[in-house]
């Protein structure tokens, strides 16, 4: 266990919580670690663990003991083990209610409806096959609820315990009481208005149903978890690293360091993220976007951490490793994403944490008053039992977490990471799209068509000048730049004092002159070069004085077209924006067909264009890649960040997409809404049917057997909502 504390800065980990069975349970966690001074945490039902968020030196084992103090078990978390151990000690009980529930129902009933039948012992048989039913299949329920109420609190076990335990204990009075109990006891078939006063058959019931329910919860927490699990199996184990003699030595995968040469054959997974530095492959990506068609690589290609090369050798120089890669942060990602909470969810939690006490208070009431009203005790014992066991807040607890867990691994399997249930609630409401150009509807592997130089100054001194700059910069246009530079000139010059100037170009001094790269507003200079041909501009300067410029051409990606068509499908209206000229920002929204176009446009205004937007009523998506996009994502209602682009605007992104084809956008914004709703569906139906089984049970029209299978069902009927989300397959798609 580890001992040491955690630093005093931000620091967060993750706790597996054993023990909780419903909200009321997530939320006394989390209000036990808030306690702590530093501690801020966000509980999971449906994962059933708690991500910690520590700003102060608080040691791991003050967290556990903290969790203890509630009466719940907590360990850091470890690999994925928990589920199916849970399925398994839930399933052997329900075996055991099984065997011994049927015949003892069958039994119990068919001696208290026909008394001739009875034999001598017949009470201590029954009591020998219930004890096992009420007892060890039930612990669960009276653990967590004797824990509970050792802490001062009450949580849905609290219910099945009490009913159970009422049940039994009023049954085993009557058998062992008045051996000739009054004829009509209940059987199965009676699911109104039951008159009986043996509830053994409620007792096993209850149990039996209780933990059915409680072992398909499990097993469909674990299925909806499979994708996720499958993303973070996908990363490769060992690798071949190249020594600098040349000589290839076998490493686990935890042993690589950025800068290592990797050696990755045919069929073999990459061990990190990195580039291509010699060799050629079609790598298989589809672990990590869903895209079936393999990527073709080379030198200077980058490569992701996961995929498999299919044909070819490659030498891929390690950039990043371990915790770093894309692969480690997306999962991150999602895990973080199912401990988010929505407000409606939270509102759930707490009427769940006042609604247990409420419902025991209910049921005693609705006891006493069958009593006044003249009843017999065993009529109102039966009410109130209905009362105590139909009311169970459970599904209330699993509404949105399951369908927040099941989105999430499709979302992975898709390419698409969700941050949060805030994103899923600005996808519901969004109107317009804004697409940024450069590396999001075109593909970004521009080109130099043209060269043009001013009278004095030879092609070369231009190249070296601008590539010794932009050979410094992260813009796709500086890269091309630079690597034309490098291509034609055959090497490139260091730069002093650079400095990036976002949506502008970049400056810095070569040869102790100062060279400006960029945009001819940068410059201050009308372009006139170019005028009627579609491209971006590059103009270069050297101490004030302009010595040429390069034109550059990009792609549009084949999935653009498309994609803005199912935009407009689902009634959403469709911006670009860019900071290119205004010629070939038209040429390319002509191509793809989008509603509006807004040209020549700084970062700075980025932004600001997506706050006019908003200002003139809009809710507004944007989508981008680069740093100059990262003001607007943030700005935006919702941000969604294509996962090949810069680190600065995935952090300001809502929404990471992995896969580089544009219809993956669509299909986030459906699959956001799609889980959104799911999620007031289950929460409208759990609300519901407390809403409107409590009356009817207080009525006395539903037996306390009955409720138990309603209560369970109702669970169910949660999880199996969610677990649809599995199937989703697109925008406009039907569930499969």
């Amino acid at each position: 266990m580890t001992t040491a504390p955690a630093p005093a800065s931000t620091l967060e980990l993750e706790l597996a919580v054993t023990g909780m069975t419903c909200a009321a349970c997530a939320a006394r966690v989390q209000k036990q670690l808030g306690k702590l001074d530093g501690v801020s945490a966000s509980v999971n039902l449906a994962t059933e663990k708690a991500t910690v968020r520590l700003t102060s030196a608080v040691p791991v084992e003050a967290l556990i003991a903290q969790i203890e103090k509630a009466g719940y078990g907590a360990a850091l978390v470890k690999p994925e083990a928990g589920d199916v151990d849970r399925v398994r000690e839930l399933w052997r009980r329900l075996v055991v209610a099984l065997l011994l529930g049927v015949p003892l129902a069958d039994l119990s009933t068919t001696l208290v409806l026909v008394p001739s039948l009875r034999f001598p012992g017949w009470q201590w048989v029954l009591l020998a096959m219930t004890l096992p039913v009420v007892t060890w299949c039930a612990w669960p329920f009276h653990r967590k609820a004797l824990v509970a109420a050792r802490h001062g609190g009450s949580s849905m076990d609290t219910l099945v315990s009490l009913g159970v335990a009422t049940a039994s204990v009023w049954s085993f009075y009557t058998v062992f009481h008045d051996g000739d109990a009054p004829s009509g006891g209940q059987a199965w078939g009676l699911l109104f208005q039951p008159g009986g006063s043996i509830y053994l058959d409620v007792a096993a019931g209850v149990t039996v149903f209780v933990l059915a329910g409680r072992m398909f919860e499990a097993k469909a927490r674990r299925a909806a978890g499979d994708a996720l699990r499958a993303l973070a199996q996908v990363g490769a184990k060992q690798a071949t690293r190249l020594g600098a003699d040349g000589a290839e030595e076998r490493v686990p995968a935890t042993a690589i360091r950025v800068g290592d040469r990797l050696v990755v054959r045919p069929g073999e997974t990459i061990a990190a993220d990195g580039e291509v530095v010699e060799g050629s492959s079609a790598v298989d990506t589809s672990a990590m976007t869903g895209e079936s068609v393999p990527v073709e690589v080379g030198p200077g290609d980058a490569v992701t951490g996961g995929t498999v090369t299919v044909a070819g050798r490659l030498i891929v120089r390690a950039g990043r490793v371990g915790a770093d890669t894309q692969l480690s942060q997306l999962v991150r990602l999602v895990q973080r994403a199912q401990t988010d909470k929505a407000a409606v969810q939270r509102l759930a939690d707490r009427i769940s944490s006042v609604f247990v006490p409420a419902v025991i208070m209910l049921s005693v009431l609705t006891g006493l008053a069958w009593s006044f009203a003249g009843a017999a005790p065993e009529r109102a014992i039966s009410v109130g039992l209905a009362v105590l066991i139909i009311a169970c807040p459970c599904a209330l607890g699993l509404a949105t977490p399951t369908a927040l867990l099941a989105a999430s691994g499709r979302g992975a399997q898709l390419g698409v990471f969700v941050k949060g249930h805030q994103a899923l609630e600005s996808a519901r409401a969004i109107d317009t799209v804004v697409l940024d150009k450069t590396g999001t509807v075109t593909t970004g592997r521009m080109k130099v068509v043209d060269v043009w130089t001013a009278d004095g100054v030879d092609r070369a001194t231009l190249l070296a000048d601008a590539g010794a700059v932009e050979n410094a910069a992260e813009h796709v246009v500086g890269r091309v730049v630079a690597a034309y530079a490098l291509r034609e000139n055959g090497g490139l010059s260091g730069v002093e004092d650079f400095e990036a100037l976002p949506g502008l170009g970049a400056r810095g001094r070569v040869d102790g002159r100062v060279v400006l790269v960029g945009s001819p507003r940068l410059l201050d200079e009308p372009e006139t070069h170019w005028v009627n041909r579609p491209g971006t501009v590059v103009l270069v300067s050297v101490d004030g004085r302009v010595i040429g410029g390069l034109l550059l051409t990009d792609t549009v990606k084949p999935s653009a077209a498309p994609a803005v068509t199912a935009l407009r499908e689902m009634g959403l209206r469709t911006v670009l924006l860019t900071g290119d000229n205004k010629a070939t920002a038209e040429t390319v929204a002509a191509t793809i067909g989008v509603d509006e176009v807004i040209a020549e446009v700084l970062p700075a205004d980025k932004a600001a264009t997506v706050e006019r937007l908003q200002a003139a009523g809009r809710v507004v998506a944007m989508v981008g890649d680069g740093v100059n996009d990262a003001p607007a994502l943030a700005r935006a209602d919702l941000g969604m960040a294509v996962v090949s682009g810069t680190d600065v605007a995935i952090g300001a992104a809502d929404i990471i997409l992995v896969r580089d084809d544009l219809d993956i956008v669509p299909t986030a914004i459906a699959l956001a809404r799609r889980t959104l709703t799911t999620i007031r569906v289950n929460l409208l139906w759990a609300f519901g049917y407390n809403v409107l089984a409590l009356p009817i049970a207080a009525a006395g029209l539903l037996n306390p057997l009955i409720s138990s299978g309603a209560m369970a069902l109702s669970s169910l009927l949660v999880v199996s909502n969610s677990l649809r989300l599995r199937g989703f397959a697109g925008p406009g798609t039907r569930w499969r």
